[in-house]
């Protein structure tokens, strides 16, 4: 039995097979599985649920320490100018000069 495609729309993981389309439950959107994968843009959002674009600008709502350094980034610093990207951390970014990744469940929207 081959998996399950995630949701192009929300990348949610629990979607399941009606008849004709695939549905997700989780933004009840539907799609015939005919597009090819290569369409589907990857939807990061940040702690609130709104969508991030490229050039946003960005909040944290946490101090996060730096891993491998004494630096902790300040809760409500703001980031300008954001950069999504593939994989575990989704957002790139400058803060003081110095480029970061951060995962955008720490982020809100500005």
């Amino acid at each position: 039995m081959e998996p399950m495609p995630n949701c192009p729309q929300c990348r949610g993981e629990y979607v399941y097979h009606d008849g004709l389309n695939f549905v997700c439950p989780d933004c009840a959107h539907e799609w015939s599985g005919d597009e090819p994968a290569a369409e589907q843009e990857k939807i990061v959002k940040d702690s609130n649920g709104n969508v991030l674009n490229d050039g946003d600008a960005v909040i944290l709502i946490k101090d996060l320490k730096v891993k491998g350094s004494s630096i902790v980034l300040k809760k409500g610093t703001k980031v300008k100018s954001i950069r999504l990207v593939d994989g575990d951390h989704d957002v790139d970014c400058k803060i003081d000069g110095q480029s970061f990744s951060l995962k955008s469940e720490f982020l809100k929207k500005a």
